[in-house]
């Protein structure tokens, strides 16, 4: 049975824990709950007994046999009296509601609602009916061991435990065999003494060259005539007729026009007698200004003032 016939909802899906004994009560009480709805007990075993105890016109009871073989059966509520032992058969009685559906879910049943849960793919909520609950067992608890009693742990007398002669602990001599012409009495040992002359570095004796002097002179280092630095010239080679003198660069001078206004043209746009004019100047020739106003003034909201009301002249 897939799971796509499944028509509840997860919140209408519940388990009621009770024990085997207390079921019938707990089921008769169901019923009487829900006696407006049409109702399917499914039940694995014992589905005589049940017959016997529930007489109700709304309810119909029902083992999984009879269920497989009803396939247009439908129901508002369905209770499960116990589980079966196959998901997929409990998962053929889920489709024949369409509202709701309870189990009565026993201690040594609760094995076979993990299958139940993993083919839906969900938790199916407990609650538990006051009146209805499991008895709370008590757990056993394992008396712990007393500890071995010693023979001399209570007697206050010191006289009665036993007594060791620990003797302090001597380091063994070791005897070495004597040497030849040795004496028996064995001397310390002193550490000799050395003479120790300061170092002396050695002096090399560098054999002498031909001419030399025997006496040495010490190292002189030379000196040397340094001249400041000069900056060479560059000559640059002359070109036909070029002057030997070269004069110094001189920016030539521009004689400047007035830029002066011209007029329109047949466009309307202003004419100059220089280049630029559009950017320093108006349209109508006038200079512009060094800052220009916005254009994009606020939104001017007009006030108009208040008229004051004429007064309302009494009736004669």
């Amino acid at each position: 049975m897939s799971n796509n016939q499944i028509s509840i909802k997860h919140n209408k899906h519940r388990v009621h824990p009770c024990p085997n004994d207390k079921k019938l009560s707990l089921l008769t009480q169901l019923i009487a709950q829900n006696s407006v709805l049409k109702t399917v007990v499914a039940v694995t075993n014992n589905i005589e007994l049940i017959k016997e105890a529930i007489t109700a016109d709304n309810v119909t009871i029902l083992d999984d046999e009879e269920l497989a073989n009803s396939p247009e059966l439908k129901c508002e509520l369905l209770i499960s009296y116990d589980l079966p032992s196959d998901a997929v058969t409990y998962m053929s009685r889920l489709a024949k509601t369409t509202d709701s559906a309870i189990v009565l879910l026993d201690i040594s049943e609760q094995k076979h609602l993990y299958p139940i849960e993993t083919l839906l793919g969900r938790v199916i909520k407990q609650e538990i009916v006051v009146g209805f609950e499991y008895e709370e067992q008590e757990k056993m608890r394992i008396a712990p061991k007393p500890a071995p009693k010693r023979e001399y742990a209570f007697n206050a007398d010191s006289s009665d435990k036993p007594k060791y002669d620990k003797k302090p602990f001597e380091k063994p001599k070791y005897d070495r065999p004597k040497r030849e012409g040795e004496s028996s009495e064995r001397k310390p040992f002193e550490k000799p003494k050395y003479d120790k002359k300061p170092f002396e570095k050695p002096k090399y004796d560098r054999p002498k060259r031909e001419g030399e002097n025997s006496e040495r002179k010490p190292f002189e280092k030379p000196k040397y005539d340094k001249k400041p630095f000069e900056k060479s010239s560059y000559d640059r080679p002359k070109r036909d007729g070029e002057s030997s003198e070269r004069k110094p660069f001189e920016k030539p001078k521009y004689d400047k026009k007035p830029n002066k206004f011209l007029g329109k043209d047949e466009n309307g746009k202003a004419k100059f007698s220089g280049k630029s004019g559009e950017r320093n100047h108006r349209h109508d020739g006038t200079k512009k200004e060094a800052y220009e106003a916005p254009k994009n003034v606020g939104r001017k909201i007009p006030i108009k003032a208040r008229k004051p009301k004429e007064d309302s002249k009494p009736s004669s």
